[in-house]
């Protein structure tokens, strides 16, 4: 996002990332009573009130199944965040570790090349 921050916009957009999320998950909610609707309305048989009931079960399982996905997504990306930052800091010493070595290689190599 260019331009100035909003109000109530952290400075990693919390806020859109709030209002997004919001959003997809009135997308999922959608979508589950939409299925329900199709689900129960192959059912001829059902009255209203059974209808409505199967309507409302399917949604909450529907929506009760999307949360656990989406909390195992969330879970596995924290881990892969921490691996990735583990990663991330075991190449950064090694490189700051050779910057190092050949900073000292020539050094050594410049003080020898001095004294001859």
């Amino acid at each position: 996002m260019s331009g100035p921050q909003r109000q109530g916009a952290g400075p990693d957009g919390d806020l859109g990332n709030e209002v997004e999320g919001y959003l997809l998950w009135q997308a999922r909610v959608a979508e589950a009573e939409r299925r329900a609707r199709e689900f129960s309305g192959t059912l001829d048989w059902l009255t209203t009130a059974q209808r409505e009931e199967i309507e409302r079960r399917y949604t909450a399982d529907s929506l009760r199944r999307a949360r656990a996905d989406l909390e195992r997504i969330a879970a596995r990306c924290v881990s892969l965040r921490a691996e990735y930052e583990h990663r991330y800091q075991v190449l950064r010493r090694r490189c700051v570790g050779v910057a190092l070595a050949v900073c000292a290689g020539f050094t050594t190599l410049a003080t020898l090349l001095l004294t001859l």
